[in-house]
């Protein structure tokens, strides 16, 4: 049993108490949405009140009873999944709340609202129970100010060690002079492996990777403690990039400023990042998307997540066994041609700003013929493609033995620190938002999640690549819908308010699904254009977070190609 196991065993025995509670059967309810009912039933002895939020019953519970109720919901009524802590703090209150919901079946969700006092903002830590609200509330603490009881390295995340008031509290003195220092690392086993009078028991060293290095993909520093070759633990410190993008989008209007903010965060597959924002308002403001939107929307999303995965197979390549010269100049080839294509779709290669609220910016490039040819064009030279792939990656000998049984990750593992995308699907974790909580156009197309069942590095490669060849049939039937759609019916937005204000106290978290895992928006409305707060779930975030779990006891190159395999992009990491 692993050591977060057991310390979770140990915390659950001691806050044992009988449960008065009726049994919840999670397994009977095969509706859409979870049975409101049962849940007020099963949580009647916890909650203190009910809110509205607009994706999910939510129930105010006491900060004491944190790890209580999520034991209850995940043991009884089969909520294995926090997706996501929001943290914020009004005139007269702070709010910890927790969003949950179920890998297999998405659209249960049920929130969790923590109100604690202005004077001192403590709540029960949920990390026992879920090992994902680890950095969850490291940041809340650090951006906002909430301090949890019970947690095991409450120390800051995105800011230095030092730093001065929290910046998402309502009392933050922006102007004021901040003096960071900078100490001295240390080996965190050092002491535990020293033998009184004879020495060190082995020669430990503690090594930076980092955060200047090109096997970090960004500015991401890696506290890594060895014995010889073999990592015996690592502590991704990150923050470099941290850009403030909440704050930002916070300071934006929904209307037309905060859209374009989204490309900037995962940067090599920034188009799904708009439809994060756009169901997140759209949700709050009750916008409907036309049908024909909804197409072009899907279809260019998943020219998107191409690019991702033809960036994160290529740099891999790299990384694992120094291919610069033919896998990633391949991976860098396919990309240009997605590039290309995108570039005639939106008039940018990179920061795109396609999407609008209620709809997207406009049609298909004139002629449209010619833009569908070139479509099709590279759709239909993609199996070819994709088995040059294979032919350098999958079989290559070298590959395999850097790949194969390296970077375990476990399933049961991957949801507790609520990992996503390949990453939870390479480990066999069958969940993709784009199926589990239908949006856009995709419930009505043909196409298969992907998924490993090795939980090693190798997986994750087989799952992109994979994922590029459901992309492609995605797109091909798109395809065939934008040809034969009447013209006179290709409506590209409905009828939005210039400026846009939805109602004050009106709450969300939507999600979509990106290159990397689930991208989820909690959004809070106060009555003006602008939200009071804007909370962004990054899939990279979490899947980063789980790294110690898959490098401990293996070789430090090992530790290197892991960290490739998750393909994360420090702009999503920090935002």
């Amino acid at each position: 049993m692993s050591e977060t196991s057991e310390r979770a065993d140990e915390q659950e025995r001691a806050h044992e108490r009988p449960h008065l509670e009726p049994e919840f059967d999670h397994r009977r309810d095969e509706s859409e949405t979870v049975d409101e009912a049962a849940l007020a039933e099963l949580l009647s002895a916890y909650a203190l009140g009910r809110e509205d939020h607009l994706n999910a019953p939510a129930f105010v519970i006491r900060a004491d009873e944190v790890q209580e109720v999520l034991r209850l919901l995940r043991d009884e009524a089969g909520f294995d999944h926090l997706s996501c802590l929001s943290a914020q703090e009004y005139e007269d209150r702070y709010e910890s709340i927790l969003h949950l919901t179920k890998y297999d079946r998405r659209t249960h969700e049920v929130t969790l609202v923590v109100q604690l006092p202005t004077d001192d903002p403590v709540s029960q830590s949920a990390e026992p129970v879920f090992r994902t609200a680890d950095w969850h509330e490291r940041e809340a603490y650090d951006l906002v100010g909430i301090e949890y009881e019970g947690h095991p390295d409450l120390r800051r995340i995105l800011l230095p060690e030092g730093w001065q008031g929290h910046p998402l509290s309502l009392g933050y003195d922006r102007d004021q002079q901040q003096i960071v220092r900078y100490g001295e690392h240390a080996n965190p086993l050092a002491p535990d492996r020293h033998v009184e009078g004879e020495g060190p028991e082995s020669d430990t060293m503690f090594l930076n990777v980092g955060p200047h290095h090109p096997a970090t993909h960004g500015v991401l520093h890696l506290e890594t403690v060895l014995d010889g070759e073999t990592v015996l633990d690592v502590d991704p410190d990150i923050g470099y990039l941290h850009r403030c993008e909440e704050q930002m989008c916070q300071s934006g209007t929904y209307r037309y400023q905060i859209i374009p903010y989204s490309d900037r965060w995962h940067y090599t597959s920034n188009l799904p990042n708009e439809w994060s924002v756009a169901r997140a308002i759209e949700d709050l403001a009750d916008i409907e998307v036309p049908e024909y939107a909804q197409v072009l929307r899907t279809m260019s999303v998943e020219f998107g997540r191409m690019l991702g995965h033809f960036l994160a197979v290529a740099t891999f390549a790299l990384d694992v066994y120094g291919d610069f010269t033919a896998t990633f100049q391949y991976g860098m080839r396919d990309r240009e041609v997605v590039q290309d294509i995108l570039e005639d779709l939106t008039g940018q290669r990179m920061m795109f700003y396609f999407f609008r609220l209620g709809g997207i910016a406009w049609d298909l490039p004139e002629p449209r013929e010619e833009f569908i040819a070139k479509c099709r064009d590279f759709i239909d030279e993609l199996p070819a493609k994709m088995e040059e792939y294979h032919d350098l990656l999958t079989t290559n000998e070298i590959f395999q033995i850097r790949c194969v049984d390296t970077g375990i990750l476990e399933p049961e593992v991957a949801k507790d620190y609520g990992c996503t995308g390949p990453v939870a699907r390479g480990s066999g974790v069958d969940y993709d938002v784009r199926r589990d909580d239908p949006y856009g156009y995709y419930p009505e197309l043909e196409w298969d999640v992907v998924t490993e069942d090795g939980c090693d590095n190798y997986s994750r490669v087989l799952v992109r690549l994979r994922e590029v060849e459901e992309s492609a049939k995605i797109i091909e039937q798109c395809l065939d819908l934008l040809e034969d759609w009447p013209e006179d019916e290709r409506d590209l937005q409905s009828n939005v308010p210039r400026t846009l204000k939805p109602d004050a106290d009106r709450e969300t978290y939507r999600a979509v699904e990106i290159s990397t895992g689930e991208l989820g928006i909690y959004v809070r409305s106060d009555g003006s254009n602008s939200p009071a707060r804007f909370k962004i779930r990054s899939p990279c975030y979490h899947n980063l977070s789980a790294l110690p779990e898959m490098a401990r006891g293996e070789y430090v190159a090992d530790l290197v190609a892991t960290l490739g395999s998750l393909d994360i992009v420090l702009g999503s990491v920090d935002r």
